[in-house]
């Protein structure tokens, strides 16, 4: 009877120990199920209209691949106008690739790339315990390489180059 009393009070206290272990919030090499709980950023860049009910269901028209829907009757006009562009404008990147590659351009920079970041993310694939568990170490590998957005924003701000806006700081 005592013999079961001391492992009651041991798995009882291994429970309690390993419920106070608490895990970072930030997600620390991809570790697709612990995603953010807002979703990805993508989705704060353009804020979605309210859906609407129709009067009648039976007036709605087929649906079609690639087709408009209700709700967003353009929406690529609607994500430019929120990134800061103009719709009306010309669709062309002749010039803009022109200027990109005027000092020469790798062929083959998508294959060197990804060898590259492949080696690295071997390099920095997590201790044993965080890849035994699975969490991720995608941020805490790239750390080095990140930008910090808001500081980069304000120093093109104080050269006067016109930016588009951001969310806000913190926004998660």
């Amino acid at each position: 009877m005592q013999r079961k009393a001391m492992i009651l009070v041991g798995m009882v206290s291994a429970a309690l120990a390993l419920s106070a272990c608490d895990r970072n919030k930030q997600p620390q090499l991809l570790n697709v199920k612990s995603n953010q709980e807002g979703g990805p950023d993508e989705f704060a860049v353009l804020p979605n209209k309210p859906l609407t009910l129709p009067d009648d269901y039976a007036a709605l028209p087929v649906p079609n691949k690639g087709g408009t829907n209700r709700t967003d009757v353009t929406p690529l006009d609607d994500a430019v106008v929120a990134l800061g562009g103009n719709p009306s404008a010309g669709i062309s990147d002749g010039g803009l690739v022109n200027y990109a590659s005027r000092y020469g351009v790798t062929p083959n920079i998508r294959t060197a790339l990804a060898t590259e970041d492949l080696e690295f993310r071997r390099k920095n694939d997590g201790r044993l315990l965080e890849r035994l568990f699975n969490v991720n170490v995608y941020f805490k590998a790239y750390r080095k390489q990140s930008l910090d957005q808001y500081a980069e924003l304000e120093r093109l701000r104080r050269l006067g180059v016109r930016t588009n806006s951001a969310p806000p700081e913190g926004y998660e």
